[in-house]
């Protein structure tokens, strides 16, 4: 694999790339680097593509703007995009996974002449609800969801910071599957859940490195949010309900390439109530959605968890697009 940086027309941006053919665009989610796709880079070189994996804005090499307004979808889609024209490559398949979905589903309906096929792990594509995000999430005297606790800036990044190795091994735990199954009223440790208003997000998570994750890529995690901190991808949440705003202009609007959606079995996401119907109704929004794949023995992390099924999966899809 070969590490380079692009000073695109958005931003500076580092990524990793391998492989000659069509491209295949791979984006991470939170809280990891490009190096989330260590395994997918490889394999896809392999069977004849070329694999480029970005930091995304705000993680790793690539450029952390200091404003949280500048980590809107439409920012981070604009960096896909220009990422693509400085390196000169027309068209993509664009894969995301976690806040990488996101970006991908958003892409395809901004940019279906560029982005020509997406895979979207862990999040689905879902319809503008009616009122900001940030009024529909939970919360209580107690506890309110995690994705409000990340809502005010210095808050998140005070306890994430505190001991970077802990909260990367207490995370990336606890939204896999090995933390345990993940059914109605199952005591499974979920970071993606309700944080006390006392204790935090971190403290009921068990404190232990998932086997799937070397102590060489936990360091290299580790080395690359002592550098950054967390605040960039903290920002993402942060533009939620901006997103909702903006995202008025593309009301109607259905993603009309070719995608496929994953989700781990064990997945904190498949828990939230509501969710299945959420994924069955997919295909009203995504026409040419060509499967929905439930993947055994996985959580939050399938790129990391299940490679080789993941692998196959994306080669297969890449290869029909």
């Amino acid at each position: 694999m070969q590490a380079r940086t692009a000073q695109t027309r958005t931003i500076r941006m580092s990524f990793v790339e391998e492989g000659k053919g069509p491209v295949v665009l791979l984006c991470h989610g939170f809280p990891e680097t490009s190096r989330a796709w260590r395994h997918q880079i490889p394999a896809l070189a392999d069977a004849g593509f070329r694999a480029i994996a970005p930091d995304m804005r705000g993680y790793g090499l690539t450029e952390c703007p200091p404003s949280a307004d500048e980590y809107s979808v439409f920012h981070i889609v604009g960096d896909m995009v220009a990422l693509l024209d400085s390196l000169d490559v027309p068209t993509a398949i664009l894969v995301g996974s976690d806040w990488g979905a996101t970006v991908a589903w958003q892409a395809a309906l901004m940019r279906p002449d560029r982005f020509r096929g997406i895979v979207a792990m862990s999040v689905p594509m879902m319809g503008q609800p009616p009122v900001p995000p940030t009024r529909i999430f939970p919360r209580t005297d107690e506890a309110e969801l995690y994705t409000l606790y990340f809502q005010e800036p210095d808050v998140a990044e005070a306890e994430l910071e505190r001991d970077i190795g802990q909260t990367l091994r207490k995370i990336l735990f606890a939204a896999s599957a090995e933390a345990g199954p993940r059914g109605t009223g199952e005591q499974t440790p979920n970071p993606f859940g309700m944080v006390s208003r006392r204790h935090g997000l971190l403290a009921p998570l068990p404190d232990r490195r998932p086997t799937w994750l070397t102590d060489a890529d936990l360091d290299a995690y580790t080395s690359a949010f002592a550098t950054t901190g967390f605040r960039g991808g903290l920002n993402y949440y942060r533009n939620l309900d901006r997103n909702w705003q903006l995202q008025a202009a593309l009301a109607g609007v259905t993603i009309e390439v070719p995608a496929l959606f994953m989700i781990g079995e064990r997945d904190p996401g498949l828990a939230i109530p509501g969710m299945q119907e959420i994924i069955d109704a997919m295909p009203n929004l995504v026409p040419q959605l060509k499967e929905k794949i439930i993947v055994p023995g996985s959580g939050h992390w399938l790129p990391q968890e299940r490679p080789d099924f993941v692998n196959e999966v994306l080669i297969r899809f890449a290869g029909y697009v």
